[in-house]
C-alpha cells in the first residue's frame, strides 16, 4: 500500500534564487508545495510564477517577523523599519516593549498582500523561525480566522529530531499547547513536523528526509529549504550554501529511487 508524505519548502518569495528552486521543483512533482514571505519588494513579480500552480501545490503563507524589513514600517516590533532577531521577540512582546497591535497589523499587511497577489487565502500558514507559536501570532490566528469556516490549516509542533534533539526540544517548548488550542478553535493542524536538523551540518539533511520516507505519518509534514544562492539571498539570509544541497537531494534521481523503494509517494498540493 502506498503512503503519502507532506513536503513543504520554506521560504518562496525571499529572494530569485530561492523561488525558481522552488518552482522547479514543484514543477518535477518533488514537493507538495511552499510557504511564501510576501514582505519583499519582488513579492509580486513571484506570485505570478506561482499562480499558475495554484490548483495542484499547496500555496501557504510563510508569516515572517524577525532579520527582514516590516511591511508596515517603523514601530515597536521594527524600530527603524526592520524586524528584529528571535531573541530579540519573544520576551519583549511578553513584556509589553513591542506592542501586540504592531504584531497584528505586521500580519495583517503580510496576509493581505498574500491575498492580493493570489486572490484567495493560504492553503496553510507557519513560520519563519517557527514565530507563529508565539502567543501574541497564536492571538492573531484565532482573531483573524475567528468566523471563517475555510481556515488554512497550521504547521504544528514538531518530534524530537535524531541528531537536533535540542533544536527540536527548543522548538516544541515553543510549540507547547499549540496543537490542543489551534484544534479546538478548527483549525486543522499538520503534525508532527518533520525535518529539523543544523542546517551548518548539510550531511545531515539527506539522513533526515530518509527517515520521513521510512516514518513521517501522512497528517504530518516535513520542512525544507531548497534554493539556488543569489545576491539578494546573500544580502538577506545566512542560511545559503546548504540550500543548494537541499535542492541537489530534493530533485536527484536517487530520491525518486528511494520513493519507490520505500512505496511512498509525495503528496498532491490539494490534500
Amino acid at each position: 500500500m502506498t503512503r503519502s508524505i507532506r513536503l513543504i519548502a520554506d521560504d518562496y518569495g525571499l529572494a530569485p534564487g530561492v523561488s525558481s528552486a522552488i518552482l522547479d521543483l514543484i514543477e518535477r512533482g518533488r514537493l507538495t508545495g511552499t510557504g511564501c514571505m510576501t514582505g519583499f519588494p519582488e513579492w509580486e513579480e513571484a506570485a505570478a510564477r506561482i499562480k499558475p500552480f495554484r490548483d495542484s501545490a499547496a500555496i501557504g503563507l510563510h508569516l515572517t517577523l524577525t532579520d527582514q524589513t516590516a511591511v508596515t514600517g517603523p514601530s515597536s516590533l521594527a524600530p527603524e523599519g526592520r524586524l528584529p532577531p528571535l531573541s530579540s521577540l519573544a520576551l519583549p512582546i511578553r513584556r509589553g516593549r513591542i506592542e501586540e497591535r504592531a504584531v497584528q497589523a505586521e500580519l495583517d499587511a503580510q496576509y493581505d498582500r498574500f491575498l492580493d497577489a493570489l486572490g484567495r487565502r493560504p492553503d496553510f500558514i507557519d513560520g519563519h523561525q517557527h514565530v507563529h507559536f508565539l502567543p501574541a501570532v497564536r492571538k492573531w490566528l484565532l482573531t483573524r480566522f475567528a468566523h471563517d469556516t475555510g481556515r488554512p490549516a497550521l504547521r504544528g509542533a514538531p518530534t524530537l529530531a535524531s541528531g537536533a534533539a535540542t533544536k527540536s526540544a527548543a522548538i516544541a517548548a515553543l510549540a507547547a499547547g499549540f496543537n490542543r488550542a489551534m484544534r479546538g478553535a478548527g483549525f486543522t493542524i499538520m503534525t508532527p513536523l518533520c525535518g529539523i536538523y543544523d542546517w551548518r551540518q548539510p550531511q545531515n539533511f539527506a539522513p533526515a528526509l530518509q527517515a520521513a520516507i521510512e516514518t513521517l505519518p501522512e497528517q504530518g509534514v516535513f520542512m525544507c529549504h531548497p534554493g539556488h544562492v543569489d545576491e539578494t539571498l546573500c544580502a538577506r539570509d545566512p542560511m545559503q550554501a546548504v540550500r543548494e544541497i537541499e535542492f541537489a537531494v530534493l530533485g536527484s534521481e536517487d530520491f525518486g529511487v528511494r520513493l519507490d523503494k520505500a512505496g511512498v509517494r509525495i503528496m498532491d498540493g490539494k490534500r
